[in-house]
């Protein structure tokens, strides 16, 4: 079943509603209404929850007026569209970003506090939409504000998660999944598009059928069958410049189907296929450790894909009415190889369902399709069993089969050696065949690019050496940005009017306009300002941290944070190693004058994932020590923030004095909270790795402190796969924090709780932990020393903020739509 096409032309001039006041009364009549008649409350009984929505549809109203314009404006120019695929969007909370967006702060404040109504209560009460996990599904959704803001005509796809990842609480220290159920109260920000629905299949055979003239067409027969549906958001500009649309898939199963098979006595099976198909869209990144959990990941990635062709091409055929012009109106980015599979289903419905040729359909892929990259890592690189490919989507598979075909004689006919061909195949025949996502995506696409400069050449070295030898031309860098919307003016509205006092408000519409604040770093006025804001932000999180874990930490102790996804290569293990030996330092030389620090840690770890959970267990066991011990005189505390989220960063980044980006050098693509935080006035510590190498080219080397071996040294001391335990002897400050781990110290219950971890050190050391510890310590000395200098630290965090508008979404969105897409911004 596809959608519905419209049965008369669409009329580009109809009426529309005049623009809507944004007076504080005219917005307290609206939310009263709103209340009365949306909601059903009288306001004497209402909820703030009830009070949430009243005032989520008074400004969705608003929006919707624009949404509509700009969709009316996109069909009357015939502006190029851009399509980004995404499997995640971790949009946060969005009724602040909307108002803030919409220039109505004031004026909803004022028009709820008539009503003893707090705005600010309201926006804590909104839950955050568990729609991605990490970086990636962050910065899509920094790039669809992006888009709304610079003015380019967009659509974001992806799932509709019922649970998202997981809620994360800790049971004596272990992280325990629990569902995360956001959207168990409705979602008042959506609209359900069931007028956009369209069939999804899965297994069953491929059929050749000759045509009257004589060619053959494929026809794929599935064995089953599901609806995806479509759920609106939409997506606000700054200023409301222009509303795009956030397209999410919900999976739904093919009701008459099922009836007939409830109706004929199978009660049983009617209602486990119409779990199997509800269960697609119902968490994110289902566990891949087991076949059937590899099965349903390949399901949801190939069922969001297949949806948002469909609908691509739907909504072009409707406007053009031919698909020559794809590559002049349409623009579509894979975010990763998440949606991969994309350029084979994208083959079979031009050539299986729209009849063009093998050729013509190659070339219009090609012509439309981008792809970037975000991982060097090889599992996240994805690839899939063949054998799963053939029995779950048989014609995606016989396309694949094709393309590489194609693409490997290509090869041969530019000379490429046989073992440089191997490495360029689609299909990987090490242990087993399995197609390779990114290979599929690159060659499927006329534009490859890496996150960060660093990233981009490695990617060229590594992972695509030979694919970029193929296709020399395609790759290139489009360094990451966030919006400065959200992660400045929104979550550090101080900061954001100081600011303005000191070098006027036209920063907020031209970022670029920051570096006038560079000028006033020596200012100690200034300096005291911002470090007012700063101390307010603390006390913030400190009573957060107190609410949330029970500890009491002091604002005026030095802010070190660490928030991120739990990664071995991101090295939470080697802070909270350096927190130990900290910890040993102030124990062993009490004389000494120490600056007082809180650690703070938040982010989730794969449930699968044991090394991960281990050090969350390990950070959760140090602390529990170093809180309790009197000795430490409250100069060191170690916290572990569970259930990190949109919107508890944005209470931890403008409270953080010192920004750990510590991950190993060459395995991490970009990062983009390490732009969040510089932008909020913190120091970075951090290794030459993602995007501190453009940070530091930008923020000057004086204004960052960077430790630890570069990533050619990582590869030669990889190279020579030698252990690192004739280093870790010579160190006496390491070997004594590994013994203390490795034998129980911080583990009285179970004395051999990290003993692997530690040995894991000595045996191989993959993430270089061992290996940079020493450099670690002494770059924290190193901020020990600037922290007690106040003048210097605060010239230091003033320059950082000045000097981080480079690293804005909106710079990255215009290259993309420069250099890729070809399409229209302001």
């Amino acid at each position: 079943m596809g959608c519905d096409m419209p049965q008369k032309p669409i009329v580009y001039d109809a009426p529309t509603p005049q623009p809507r006041a944004n007076d504080a009364e005219t917005l307290r009549n609206e939310i009263l209404e709103k209340l009365t008649y949306a909601v059903g409350k009288d306001p004497i009984v209402a909820r703030r929850t009830d009070w949430l929505t009243a005032t989520i549809l008074t400004i969705r109203d608003r929006i919707i007026d624009q949404w509509m314009e700009s969709t009316r404006d996109t069909w009357r120019t015939s502006q190029k569209r851009v399509y980004y695929l995404s499997l995640e969007f971790l949009i946060g909370r969005l009724m602040r970003d909307a108002v803030s967006n919409l220039g109505m702060m004031e004026q909803v404040r004022e028009a709820l506090g008539s009503f003893n109504v707090d705005l600010d209560e309201l926006i804590e009460r909104e839950p955050d939409a568990a729609l991605g996990n990490g970086g990636l599904g962050r910065l899509a959704a920094c790039f669809l504000e992006s888009m709304s803001s610079i003015k380019v005509p967009a659509y974001g796809y992806g799932i509709r998660y019922v649970h998202g990842l997981f809620r994360q609480e800790m049971s004596d220290g272990w992280q325990v999944e629990l569902p995360e159920d956001w959207l168990a109260h409705g979602n008042p920000w959506e609209f359900e598009r069931r007028e956009s629905a369209y069939e999804i299949g899965f297994g069953g055979s491929v059929e050749p059928v000759t045509q009257p003239d004589g060619s053959v067409r494929q026809v794929w027969h599935p064995a089953e069958h599901l609806n995806a549906v479509a759920f609106d958001t939409p997506v606000v500009g700054w200023r409301g410049a222009r509303v795009n649309t956030l397209r999410l898939w919900s999976a739904q199963p093919i009701d008459p189907l099922l009836l007939d098979r409830f109706n004929s006595g199978d009660h049983i099976g009617a209602l486990e296929e119409s779990a199997k198909a509800v269960s697609i869209t119902r968490v994110l990144y289902p566990a891949d450790s087991t076949p059937a959990g590899q099965e349903l990941r390949l399901r949801q990635e190939f069922f969001f894909s297949s949806a948002s062709l469909q609908d691509i091409v739907r909504r072009h055929l409707q406007q053009y009415g031919d698909l020559g012009s794809l590559p002049d109106k349409v623009a579509i980015q894979l975010n990763d190889t998440h949606p991969a599979i994309s350029i084979a289903e994208m083959m079979r419905i031009l050539m299986d369902v729209q009849g063009l040729a093998w050729n013509e359909a190659w070339k219009l892929t090609k012509g439309i399709f981008s792809y970037t990259n975000h991982t060097l890592l090889p599992e996240a690189l994805e690839t899939w069993p063949v054998a799963l490919l053939e029995r779950l989507l048989p014609r995606q598979m016989q396309i694949a089969y094709a393309i590489n075909a194609m693409v490997l004689e290509e090869a041969r006919e530019k000379g490429l050696e046989d073992s440089r061909i191997a490495a360029i195949s689609l299909i990987d025949e090490n242990g087993g065949r399995r197609l390779r996502m990114g290979q599929l995506a690159f060659v499927g696409s006329h534009s490859i690019n890496g996150v960060s400069a660093l990233h981009t050449e490695l990617m060229k070295q590594t992972v695509f050496a030979d694919l970029h030898k193929l296709y020399p031309d395609r790759i290139n860098n489009k360094t990451n940005g966030v919006t400065p919307r959200r992660w400045l003016m929104q979550c550090n509205p101080a900061l954001t009017r100081l600011i303005s006092e000191r070098i006027g408000p036209d920063f907020r519409d031209d970022i670029e306009q920051l570096i006038k604040l560079d000028a006033h770093a020596e200012d100690k006025s200034l300096q005291d300002q911002f470090a007012g804001v700063k101390r307010g932000n603390k006390e913030r999180l400190a009573a957060l941290i107190k609410e949330r874990a029970g500890i009491s930490v002091s604002p005026d102790a030095l802010f070190d944070i660490q928030i991120k996804r739990i990664h071995e290569y991101k090295r939470q293990l080697l802070n909270i190693m350096e927190a130990v030996a900290q910890y040993n330092m102030i124990r062993a030389h009490p004389e000494k004058r120490w600056v007082p620090r809180v650690k703070v840690f938040a982010g989730k770890a794969a449930p699968s994932y044991w090394n991960a959970k281990l050090i969350i267990k390990l950070i959760n066991d140090v602390a529990k020590v170093i809180n309790n011990d009197p000795a430490v005189r409250g100069l060191l505390k170690v916290v572990f923030l569970p259930n990190y989220n949109v919107s508890l960063a944005e209470t931890i980044i403008p409270a953080a004095d010192l920004s750990e980006q510590i991950s190993t050098a060459g395995m991490e693509a970009s990062g983009t909270g390490n732009m969040k935080f510089a932008l909020n006035g913190a120091l970075t510590i951090g290794t030459m790795d993602g995007a501190n190498v453009e940070m530091r080219e930008r923020l000057g080397p004086e204004n960052i402190v960077i430790f630890g071996m570069t990533a050619d040294e990582v590869d030669d001391v990889r190279a020579q796969n030698r252990a690192p335990r004739e280093m870790i002897e010579a160190s006496p400050t390491l070997r004594e924090v590994i013994e203390a781990i490795g034998s129980g110290v911080f583990s009285p219950d179970d004395r051999a709780r990290y003993r692997s971890l530690m040995d894991g050190l000595y045996d191989h050391d993959w993430f270089m932990v061992a290996r940079d510890f020493d450099a670690y310590c002494a770059a924290q000395r190193k901020v020990d020393t600037l922290w007690s200098d106040r003048t210097v630290w605060n010239a230091m965090a003033i320059r950082n903020t000045a000097r981080m508008a480079w690293f804005s979404s909106d710079r990255t969105i215009r290259e993309y739509a420069d250099d890729i897409w070809g399409a229209p911004h302001i």
